[in-house]
């Protein structure tokens, strides 16, 4: 994989950290208390319409906003507050180490919300590992969120950081995203640390449907061709290059 100077694009939930066991959850139940409030849904319908928006968007925020009208801004602060947030955090400590070794460019790249995204950063002490923090707000085109998967995102974002797909890795847990950084050129790297039971029922990608999986890195397809390497520590990044 050795090419010119490396810009790595991390993921955060379940790429940097255990986000099943910290986040999901409460997050997922934050979603859809907003859309009893502000829609007047009952729960199990607003439950069933979270899980709709993001098997076809790919985030339950594009369909509130393109059908409901909701702000954005109001949505992601209203259900990222998550209560404890910091005492569920985890993380790798030889991961953390690796990350602060590992030579190149090393940006985070995620759908959650820049608030959430830094306090989880500074909860697990990776805040000085990365360069720079890209969040679902810098993901808007002609005035809407166009979070991953979105290829006219991705170069977006290549065209402003004045990057070349091919010098740049996305590490991620989720399939759907490589396969779109993939098209572009760039290459991907499939963490698979945190699939073992991820979600616990919460439909997130259309792929790992909150089943427990029967073990790490087992998946109907082993090996995407869209998949250049699959690891399960940050520390094997190294010989990716």
């Amino acid at each position: 994989m050795k090419r010119g100077r490396i810009t790595w694009l991390f993921d955060l939930d379940n790429t940097l950290h255990d986000a099943s066991h910290a986040a999901f959850a409460p997050t997922s139940q934050a979603m859809t208390d907003y859309m009893v409030e502000h829609l007047g849904l009952a729960p199990p319908a607003a439950a069933a319409l979270r899980v709709h928006y993001w098997q076809r968007y790919g985030a339950t925020l594009l369909g509130l906003v393109r059908h409901h009208g909701v702000k954005a801004a109001h949505f992601l602060e209203q259900t990222h507050r998550l209560p404890g947030l910091e005492s569920r955090l985890r993380t790798s400590a030889h991961d953390r180490a690796a990350l602060r070794r590992l030579p190149g460019r090393k940006l985070i790249l995620t759908n959650a919300p820049r608030a959430y995204a830094l306090r989880v950063l500074d909860a697990l002490r990776l805040t000085r590992a990365f360069d720079g923090v890209l969040s679902i707000e810098d993901m808007t085109m002609f005035g809407e969120p166009r979070p991953k998967p979105d290829a006219r995102m991705f170069r977006h974002l290549l065209a402003r950081l004045k990057l070349r797909a091919a010098d740049c890795v996305l590490v991620e847990d989720t399939l759907q995203h490589q396969k779109a950084a993939y098209g572009l050129g760039m290459r991907t790297v499939w963490m698979q640390r945190y699939l073992d039971g991820r979600f616990k029922g919460t439909l997130r990608d259309g792929i790992n449907d909150g089943r427990k999986t029967p073990k790490v890195g087992v998946h109907p397809c082993l090996c995407p061709r869209y998949v250049c390497a699959r690891i399960k520590s940050l520390q094997t990044l190294r010989a990716l290059r």
